[in-house]
């Protein structure tokens, strides 16, 4: 039993690991906005079926509200922050900046929970923002002009990754401390659908009839954003959690391998080199509050 949810868990990691090459390809194929609704609006259908319609008198109401509006915006700014992309390339440097969640969500549950964390945390959250650095300057060293060039390219997408990661990071947070075990998923999903379809309807943006590549990879973001959320449900709450938690931090290098692949897009060895850099950091700082100090006593001498 343990073992069959270990394996659910860790085919979540995979679905969610192409969702940066599926959402930039339904994007180009009928606008950023539109085809962030389909998604959005399948993937709830499946949600609907998978995990089940929320009951919401269930509900603690402040989570219903902030929990909810927390979700929405940062899938928002994921979907959009991938949509609005130049180049292919662009987008999986966007979807890399998105990786800074674990450790921004480590970091604030340190200051949030006064968790005590070893050493550790201090040298992997700086791996992780070097990495990043590594992967927005290309091959041209750690270079602050060439940085601020690339993100100025595209400051809009650039920023709404960060914005996202800032926001995934409070969302974790706060689902721990308000949540009481209730999993609003499928109503999460299904209002950020709604939010973007009343996006769309406001927006200049004409709709674009999807041929069949964009219809197939339409399907599968549905399957990976709905299905890679039922799966980890199950992973969660029946595997071996350890295990899922240190092979979550691998996703990074596993989202651009497939995003290369899908999207057809070479990476230089500066940018797997940052991308390593991001994984090790964020596992570093996971590692750190399994490695903490223990608390002292306060009646010992």
């Amino acid at each position: 039993m343990q073992r069959c949810a270990t394996l659910k868990g860790l085919f979540a990691i995979f679905l969610w690991s192409s969702i940066v090459g599926l959402i930039k390809s339904v994007s180009d194929g009928v606008g950023p906005v539109a085809g962030a609704a389909l998604i959005y609006s399948a993937s709830a259908v499946i949600l609907a079926f998978t995990v089940g319609l929320p009951k919401l008198k269930a509900f603690p109401r402040a989570y219903l509200v902030l929990g909810s509006t927390l979700f929405v915006l940062y899938e928002l700014c994921l979907s959009l922050s991938l949509g609005f992309t130049h180049t292919p390339q662009q987008a999986i440097e966007v979807g890399m900046v998105n990786y800074l969640w674990p450790g921004m969500t480590i970091g604030l549950t340190v200051l949030v929970y006064r968790q005590k964390v070893s050493l550790l945390m201090i040298p992997g959250l700086l791996l992780a923002v070097l990495g990043i650095c590594r992967v927005l300057a290309a091959d041209r060293g750690l270079s602050w002009h060439d940085m601020s060039k690339n993100v100025m390219d595209n400051p809009l997408s650039f920023g709404l990754a960060l914005c996202g990661a800032m926001i995934w990071a409070i969302y974790c947070v706060v689902t721990k401390k308000m949540a009481q075990g209730c999993n609003g998923i499928t109503l999460f999903f299904a209002l950020t659908a709604l939010a973007l379809w009343l996006l769309f309807l406001l927006s200049p943006q004409p709709l674009v009839a999807p041929s069949p590549r964009t219809w197939i990879c339409l399907a599968f973001a549905a399957l990976a954003m709905g299905g890679g959320y039922a799966a980890w449900n199950t992973g969660i709450l029946h595997g071996n959690v350890t295990l899922l938690a240190a092979a979550s931090y691998f996703i990074p290098v596993l989202s651009a391998l497939l995003a290369a692949v899908m999207l057809q897009t070479p990476l230089s060895f500066s940018f797997w080199q940052g991308t390593a850099m991001v994984s090790v950091g964020s596992l570093l700082c996971w590692w750190s509050t399994r490695t903490a100090p223990p608390l002292r006593s306060e009646t010992s001498a």
